[in-house]
């Protein structure tokens, strides 16, 4: 097993302050346009927009501006527009939120894999020690034994 330390830095209490204070300004600007909160059903039935969507529906848009005789009178184009617009905005928006997401789960995999890593090791220490009547390490390692989040013991199902 290799203890490796590929990062080794810890955020300040000016820093938490400063990130907690920008989230509190990004969440202070988009609330007027997050104003949604669909349930799973309606994730899953409402149409998706991605790059090639978004490509169609402008070329679309345009289509239905150049010639709006083929646009349903029950269509309000501007609105539709408008629709389009936010959409761009709002995927311009998550596609940043996504880079940074994934920088920050990246950094905590790592980070917490350096740690369980490390926290595995003192463990199976203590559980040694402990096997080795080392004073004071039988209640230290009953202790984490507790929290050991390795496999429990199974139970089976009573047969019905």
């Amino acid at each position: 097993m290799s203890l490796s330390n590929r990062i080794s830095i810890e955020i300040t209490t000016e820093q938490s302050a400063a990130i907690a204070e920008a989230f509190q300004q990004l969440k202070t600007v988009l609330a007027p346009m997050l104003v949604i909160n669909l349930t799973a059903e309606e994730r899953q039935s409402t149409l998706k927009m991605g790059d090639k969507t978004l490509a169609f529906v402008n070329k679309t848009l345009d289509y239905a501006s150049q010639n709006p005789t083929l646009v349903p009178n029950y269509v309000d184009l501007a609105e539709a527009r408008k629709d389009n617009k936010l959409a761009a905005d709002i995927y311009g928006i998550f596609q940043q939120l996504s880079i940074l997401l994934r920088a920050v789960e990246d950094t905590g995999m790592v980070v917490g894999s350096e740690a369980y890593e490390a926290a595995l090791v003192i463990y199976h220490s203590i559980k040694g020690a402990s096997r080795s009547d080392i004073p004071g390490t039988q209640v230290m390692y009953d202790d984490l034994k507790q929290r050991f989040p390795g496999r429990g013991k199974s139970i089976i199902a009573p047969e019905q």
